[in-house]
């Protein structure tokens, strides 16, 4: 449960600091937006060491699942866009995608 609670986390702080840099680029807010969104990209990277993953491509994998179901709630609770089925049905197969690839049974190296 520790590194759903780190992927939760870092999914927040990668949401965060690339929509600073969208709010700078797109929305026309001024550029000392990006130093916020520098920390929490920097935080987001730092998350992710903190997973219990044997590889860290494995730990970026699995959390690609978790950043997309964080991805709506931020379109949802943000932008105040609520996601459709689709949008919930193809997250919800990408966290279980995520989940058997971060906690499938794997042989232990001898």
């Amino acid at each position: 449960m520790r590194s759903a609670f780190v992927y939760i986390c870092a999914a927040l702080a990668e949401i965060a600091g690339c929509f600073s840099f969208w709010a700078w680029l797109r929305l026309g807010q001024p550029v000392w937006w990006l130093i916020p969104g520098l920390g929490a990209l920097a935080l987001f990277a730092w998350l992710l060491t903190l997973v219990d993953a044997s590889h860290a491509g494995r730990a970026y994998a699995a959390y690609g699942g978790v950043y997309i179901a964080a991805s709506l709630a931020w379109l949802w609770a943000m932008e105040g866009a609520r996601p459709d089925r689709w949008d919930l049905i193809g997250a919800a197969l990408c966290v279980v995608g995520a989940a058997v690839i971060l906690y499938g049974p794997r042989p232990v190296p001898a």
